[in-house]
Parts: C-alpha cells; sequence; structure tokens
C-alpha cells in the first residue's frame, strides 16, 4: 500500500469525562451525549454500528439508525428477513457503537435484542416517507439481485398497489437492545482516553467504574 497510514494519527485534547460528572444511570449519560451530538451539529448523530453473530459464531456488523430509546432499550428498525434479522433470531444478543469523532466520544453498549410489539412497528412505520414505506416492500434485503432496473421496476408495481397508504409488511419492524454493559469513552491527549463503564448487577444496579485507556 501506497499510503503510510501508521503516519495517520489525531491527539485527543477537547475534554475529559471524570467519573464524578456521570450520571448514576447509563441511559440518562447515553441521551445527554446523543443531545450534545445533536445540538453541535454532528452528522448523523443517530448512527451507530450494530454487531451480530450468526449460528456458527461469525461476527458481521452494519450500521442503523437509533430511532428510540424506551424503557430503557435502544430501538431500530429492518427487515427481519435480512442478515442482521437472521442472526438476531438464532443469537439474540448484540453490541452498538456510537462514534462522534467531532466531539472526540463514542460509546459502546451490549446487551439482549428483542421485537418489538406490532404496535409500536406499525406506529413508526407510518411516520416513514412514503418512498420508504414502498421500498420496505420492494427490497428482499440481503438477497441478490440481477439489477437495480429490477428492482424499480417492483416499485413502480407496489406504488400502483398502493398508491397512498401502505401497510406496514409483516417481514418488517423493530427491535430493542436492552444493555448490560455501557461504556462511555472520550478522547485524550497522549492516547490517555477517559473511559467510564457501566455494568447491570445480579440485583439489576448499575456498577459504575473507571477503565484505564
Amino acid at each position: 500500500m501506497s499510503l503510510n497510514l501508521a503516519d495517520i494519527r489525531l491527539d485527543y485534547t477537547r475534554q475529559g469525562l471524570h467519573r464524578e460528572d456521570c450520571s448514576s444511570n447509563p441511559i440518562a449519560q447515553l441521551e445527554k451525549w446523543l443531545s450534545d451530538a445533536i445540538n453541535a451539529g454532528v452528522d448523523e448523530p443517530t448512527a451507530m454500528n450494530l454487531a451480530t453473530v450468526d449460528a456458527k459464531g461469525q461476527p458481521n456488523a452494519r450500521i442503523v439508525l437509533l430511532k428510540g430509546i424506551e424503557q430503557g432499550a435502544l430501538q431500530f428498525f429492518t427487515n427481519y428477513a435480512s442478515r442482521k434479522g437472521q442472526c438476531l433470531s438464532q443469537q439474540p444478543l448484540a453490541a452498538l457503537t456510537f462514534f462522534w469523532p467531532q466531539l472526540e466520544r463514542q460509546i459502546r453498549l451490549e446487551g439482549r435484542v428483542s421485537r418489538l410489539s406490532n404496535e409500536v412497528s406499525d406506529t413508526y412505520f407510518a411516520t416513514r416517507p412514503y418512498a420508504s414505506r414502498i421500498g420496505a416492500w420492494a427490497s428482499e434485503q440481503s438477497q441478490t439481485i440481477d439489477s437495480t432496473q429490477t428492482l424499480q421496476e417492483r416499485v413502480q408495481r407496489l406504488q400502483t398497489q398502493y398508491p397512498e397508504q401502505v401497510p406496514r409488511p409483516q417481514h418488517w419492524g423493530g427491535y430493542g437492545l436492552t444493555p448490560h454493559y455501557v461504556e462511555f469513552w472520550q478522547g485524550r491527549p497522549s492516547r490517555l482516553h477517559d473511559r467510564i463503564a457501566y455494568e447491570l448487577n445480579n440485583d439489576g444496579q448499575w456498577l459504575l467504574s473507571q477503565l484505564q485507556p
């Protein structure tokens, strides 16, 4: 490779993260940092890396968008038959990562994932733009296709079938990840980053600790 990747580095100097400044609940702390990212004008502040594992133990990851936080669960929506949906049906444990380089921050979460109710999925689906609702029907997500034209032809047929009201496909809906581990990372100079971790104990209490970088 002609690029010298080893020389690419950035020293993080914006701010620190101290245990005494953190909320006792990681979801409250996450909401605060998410609000900071939105107010700072960060690109795609709700984008998060979703890492799953299939039945053979093969990990895979992709970016999805956070669409809600309810009762301590982070919500996202997708096609149940997609690769991520198949992984979650085989192994309902996953990890999420937010990264906001402009703020020199990231958040890591690990937890159990479960499907949201049909009512919640219906409500969210109804808020999507018309084209996105049609797209949920048209795309057999993660399956091979011969050409983009084939997909566009499906879209046109579905637009004729559903000119206004588009029902939610039964193969499409929401998931919620309920974390048992959450870590907040703040970049610091000389790679001596601040890391605050929350772990849920057997009594349902969050234990907070500071980790070495």
